[in-house]
């Protein structure tokens, strides 16, 4: 039961984690947002927020002596499963090609922030979305130089004005146009390339 004295000594901490929620929430949001991708910005803040008061819920429980024998840990262990259902929303499946995995890995990774937030570690929350964005933005930027024309199966933006490194051998738009095997076209299919 909420008290006065219990309110008054929770809420600057309930308040300081919430605010490092959303600001890295809202910093992998706005980068998912700049891309155009179904999980933007208040959707990865209310997925941190979210996560983070889930974990400020378990602690405040376990702070309270009437209940005994509460373990916070199992409060995070829900939040894991139920954002595996939120990021399994994220993936489609469509003639052949599977989208939506980074979408869904961000999805998760933001809860994990939350709950690290929550645990009462906000500096490493800032740490872990400082790791996440760098993930994303520079990956973006070399992922075209490694896989050349096969990313997601459509040609890089470069591609236009000069021509794409050759990607893998699996890739469809590879220069070799040698006939494929059954395992290798499988291979392009998964990786959005066929």
């Amino acid at each position: 039961m909420e008290s006065s004295s219990l309110l008054l000594s929770a809420l600057p901490g309930f308040v300081l984690r919430g605010a490092f929620a959303v600001l890295c929430g809202g910093a992998i949001g706005i980068e998912r947002e700049r891309r155009g991708k179904p999980a933007g910005f208040r959707t990865n803040i209310l997925i941190c927020l979210g996560a983070a008061l889930y974990m400020l819920v378990g602690e405040l429980l376990a702070g309270d002596a009437k209940v005994s024998g509460l373990d916070p840990t199992r409060i995070a262990a829900q939040v894991v499963t139920g954002i595996g259902f939120l990021g399994a929303g994220a993936i489609l499946h469509s003639r052949g090609a599977v989208t939506g995995l980074t979408s869904a890995a961000t999805i998760w990774v933001v809860a994990g922030i939350g709950l690290l937030i929550g645990a009462g570690f906000p500096a490493l929350g800032l740490v872990s979305t400082a790791l996440v964005l760098l993930t994303l933005e520079v990956l973006a930027r070399v992922e075209p130089r490694i896989l050349g024309r096969c990313r997601m199966g459509t040609p890089t933006s470069s591609s236009t004005t000069r021509r794409a490194a050759p990607g893998p051998p699996w890739c469809s738009s590879s220069p070799s146009r040698a006939p494929r095997s059954a395992a290798t076209r499988s291979r392009a299919r998964v990786a959005g390339c066929g």
